[in-house]
């Protein structure tokens, strides 16, 4: 009986220790998406700063680059966010257009996923 109750005790064990570990892994990948938005967010802040009626084209230039830079952060959270759980992908693929498509063309989707990051339940799953 002894026997049995050290074989149900490690058992449990090892069935919450996975269900913890399987839990870290989706909290990770929604870190991960949060902290893309982040950059996101800072992105979109100097976009708008950009196209204020008062910006000269030197700072117009400026703060666009600084823009895609922040968006160029974001891809490597967004990249671990995919790593960790597939359903971070729409972010990751988003954010790597970045370099062919103008922000602005993209901030909209960004926007919508962010907003899904950011909620009570961080889920892009179907």
């Amino acid at each position: 009986m002894a026997r049995l109750a050290r074989y149900l005790a490690t058992l449990v064990l090892v069935l919450t220790g996975s269900l913890v570990l399987s839990a870290c892994g989706s909290n990770g990948a929604v870190g991960e998406a949060r902290q893309s938005c982040r950059y996101v967010a800072s992105a979109i802040r100097l976009q708008d700063e950009s196209d204020a009626a008062t910006a000269t084209s030197a700072e117009v230039t400026r703060l666009r680059a600084r823009a895609l830079g922040e968006i160029l952060k974001a891809t490597s959270y967004a990249a671990q966010a995919t790593s960790s759980d597939g359903s971070w992908n729409p972010l990751m693929t988003t954010l790597g257009e970045a370099q062919r498509v103008p922000l602005e063309k993209l901030f909209p989707a960004l926007k919508r996923i962010c907003s899904v990051a950011n909620s009570n339940e961080p889920y892009l799953g179907s």
